[in-house]
């Protein structure tokens, strides 16, 4: 009986394996037969569009196993029991810590000189003083308004300072009116309104024809420049430091307008050279003519050759102001001959005085003008690189441009109008200027992320529909993530870590895009909740033996808003660890494999950071 059931049993299994066989190749024949006669369809031949529908019914072979984005592993795969230890849940930080700025902080800054603005530098807490709690947002606080709205109106209860509205008030900066601030457009300079100034640039300076990109505004107010140039399609850096004019920064970010804390005092922006289109201070109280011309040293660093500066209000239009101003001609006058000076030994062009706005062109190349060097104290600027910016101590010097064969010729490459200019492979790609990248890894780069936005908007549908205005690449390598990205409806802040291989960024701003570098070992130089989504490719593996997992993730959990999502990108062992950490902030996760399928190491954490309230403490 044993035997017989035995034989029974190998029978089935025998006739399991040849039906499993036959229906394997029935399947597959049916796919190729279908293929074939799709593409005879295209090709013009076929029956129709009711033979392909009927078929797309009736079979579904373009579904690939490789597209489930369930992940496959878990903590008990790796080894070492990497995911075994539990970690305490992070309690919610006082509320007097609603604003943390870890590296601006004013009682800190107020140790420090202030000389050359040092004091509104960036100064960073030791260990022994970083906050392992979580940054509770404001009473009140409301998911903010969807761009373009967000423009013009921001929630009084997310930034509850009133004191620009009253500092400000002739100058049509920000009004308050009843629950919410609103922002007329103006500035110091252009009380009528952002758009009429803007008009006047563009008289001179060729906005409107995408050939100006990428801007710089220094001492930028609440960036109302930076919102109405966009209209422009330019993108603006704006910045300004953490001082008496409370949260103009918090005011730009809120909008949805690009802003970080900053200030031009003694150290270098965090910018590679030759980076921007044009550069401008609207009253932006910065010395231009002290310090031996240093500070417009430093613009002329980071200005493109052939780029602008635009310098309005004190000493521009003296004649007409100096009463206003409560100062004396003569004072005024000699503050604008310092700097015409200064212009000159930089080799800039004045293309335009009007109306209290003067503008300067910088020169093509170095061979175009001969450098006016001849005072001893003033020479060359010797970087052996010049990306090397971070901490590092502003200079009295000219920055070199790389050489040209001709006065003609435009010095590292002359780029394509925007939106051209956004896939075209960038100067720096073509001249090998950036090691180990070549226009063939340049273009196989943008393929790779159009096909990983491709595959986080199937877990995300929401990711290019506006819902995620101000979003951030904290690794952003060739800034293929943000062009993949590109819309008129958000914008992104490409990192490059100051510890990463290769200094991509100037890559980053060739295509049109904007960023700046940072070490993620520190708190970033802006307000608390003021992005929508943070975008992170191996940012842990990069860190791993520099600085704890948890400093990473407090921070990004700082400067994200409440409902606001994350997608971290690294290798499993590292994401298991993430995931925990993750969960003891409160975020909901989702660990999903790489698009490629289950048996790639790289996976993907989806996360969204819970929107709680301090009071109760209900998280």
């Amino acid at each position: 009986m044993a035997i017989l059931l035995g034989c029974g049993m190998a029978r089935n299994l025998t006739e399991n394996r040849t039906r499993n066989t036959l229906i394997i190749v029935v399947v597959f024949g049916l796919c190729s037969f279908f293929y074939l006669l799709g593409a005879w369809q295209r090709s013009g031949s076929g029956g129709g569009d009711k033979i392909q529908n009927w078929v797309n019914e009736q079979t579904k072979c373009a579904q690939l196993p490789n597209l489930n984005f369930e992940t496959h592993h878990r903590a008990s795969d790796l080894p070492n029991n990497t995911g075994s230890s539990k970690i305490k849940p992070f309690e919610p930080c006082d509320e007097k810590y609603t604003d943390y700025t870890p590296c601006e902080e004013q009682m800190r800054a107020m140790t420090f000189p202030r000389d050359n603005m040092i004091y509104r530098e960036r100064h960073c807490p030791p260990d022994k003083e970083k906050l392992y709690c979580l940054i509770p947002a404001p009473k009140g606080y409301v998911a903010p308004f969807r761009w373009p709205k967000s423009r013009d109106f921001v929630p009084y209860a997310n930034v509850p300072h009133k004191s620009l509205t009253v500092e400000k008030a002739i100058q049509n900066w920000v009004h308050y009116e009843g629950n919410v601030f609103r922002f007329p457009g103006g500035g110091t300079q252009f009380p009528q309104g952002a758009d009429t100034y803007i008009d006047q640039l563009a008289s001179v300076i060729p906005v409107a024809e995408g050939k100006v990109r990428t801007a710089l505004d220094t001492g930028c107010g609440v960036a109302s420049l930076g919102a109405y140039l966009l209209k422009k399609n330019v993108l603006t850096m704006s910045f300004a430091p953490r001082d008496n004019h409370e949260a103009q920064v918090q005011f730009a970010l809120e909008r949805g307008v690009p802003a970080y804390i900053g200030v031009l005092g003694s150290i270098k922006l965090p910018f590679p050279s030759r980076v921007f289109d044009m550069a401008h201070c609207s009253r932006c109280l910065i010395p231009w003519s002290g310090n031996d011309g240093m500070y417009m040293m430093e613009v002329d660093r980071v200005l493109r050759p052939g780029g602008y500066w635009v310098l309005s209000g004190p000493p521009i239009g003296w004649k007409i102001h100096y009463k206003g101003w409560k100062r004396t001609k003569e004072d005024l006058q000699n503050e604008q001959k310092k700097i015409e000076q200064f212009a000159e030994l930089l080799c800039w062009k004045k293309i335009s005085e009007k109306d209290g706005i003067a503008i300067w062109r910088k020169r093509l190349n170095d061979k175009s003008c001969s450098m006016k060097q001849d005072k001893p104290k003033i020479g060359k600027c010797e970087l052996a690189n010049d990306n090397d910016v971070w901490y590092k101590k502003m200079e009295v010097c000219i920055t070199p441009l790389p050489e040209v064969n001709s006065v003609s010729e435009v010095a590292g490459g002359q780029l394509e109008p925007f939106p051209k200019r956004l896939n075209a492979v960038p100067p720096r790609i073509t001249l090998g200027s950036v090691p180990g990248f070549s226009v063939q890894s340049y273009e196989e780069d943008n393929k790779l992320w159009q096909k990983h936005v491709e595959a986080y908007k199937k877990i995300n549908n929401l990711l290019d529909t506006g819902r995620y205005r101000n979003i951030m690449d904290m690794n952003a390598g060739l800034g293929s993530f943000a062009a993949a990205l590109e819309s008129p409806k958000l914008w992104v802040m490409n990192v490059i870590p100051t510890i990463a291989n290769t200094s991509t960024l100037g890559v980053i701003y060739e295509r049109g895009l904007i960023g700046i570098y940072h070490d993620w070992c520190e708190g970033f130089s802006t307000y608390p909740r003021t992005y929508d989504l943070i975008h992170s490719n191996a940012i842990f593996s990069l860190y791993q033996n520099k600085c704890k997992f948890e400093d990473i993730l407090l921070e990004m959990d700082r400067i994200l808003r409440p409902e606001g999502a994350v997608i971290i990108r690294d290798k499993v062992d590292a994401l298991v660890k993430v995931e925990k950490i993750a969960n003891a902030m409160r975020w909901k996760t989702r660990l999903a494999d790489h698009e490629s399928g289950p048996h790639v190491p790289e996976k993907i954490l989806f996360a969204v950071k819970r929107s709680w309230v301090v009071a109760n403490k209900s998280i």
